[in-house]
């Protein structure tokens, strides 16, 4: 084998191993946790101030403190798809769980039924889709 063809095969394998390694460097990571996303979309009642809205908003926070198992809470709302013709929902919200069993626990924990007081008299409606693995 000429040392012409060495170099160039040598070369060829160091391009060939150089593309490998930037597609698995390029890949994108993704995990699938076991985790539950409590995810809810609302409308506010229209007589709801700015201050009650994010009493309720802090409120999250606050829950989240007291209230075992939950692990991160979501509250600067960006975007809510629609508006829809028939509930134009205006604000949303999540939390994620450790696992189901503290999204159960979550329901009937008192830090959770004080919140209520706050954020049901001025929520008109909601919707809260639960999502796991």
């Amino acid at each position: 084998m000429s040392s012409r063809f060495r170099g160039a095969l040598l070369g060829c394998l160091m391009a060939t191993m150089v593309f490998v390694a930037g597609v698995v460097i390029g890949q994108n990571k993704y995990g699938q946790p076991k985790t539950v996303v409590h995810v809810v979309t609302l409308k506010w009642k229209a007589e709801s101030t700015a201050e009650q809205r994010q009493q309720v908003l802090e409120g999250i926070k606050a829950m989240a403190a007291q209230i075992p198992g939950i692990k991160n809470v979501w509250i600067k709302t960006l975007k809510v798809q629609g508006p829809s013709a028939q509930i134009p929902f205006d604000s949303a919200f999540v939390m994620e769980f450790a696992d189901e069993a503290a999204l159960k626990a979550y329901a009937d924990h008192p830090s959770h039924k004080k919140w209520e007081e706050i954020y049901l008299p001025i929520r008109e409606t909601s919707r809260t889709h639960d999502i796991s693995n």
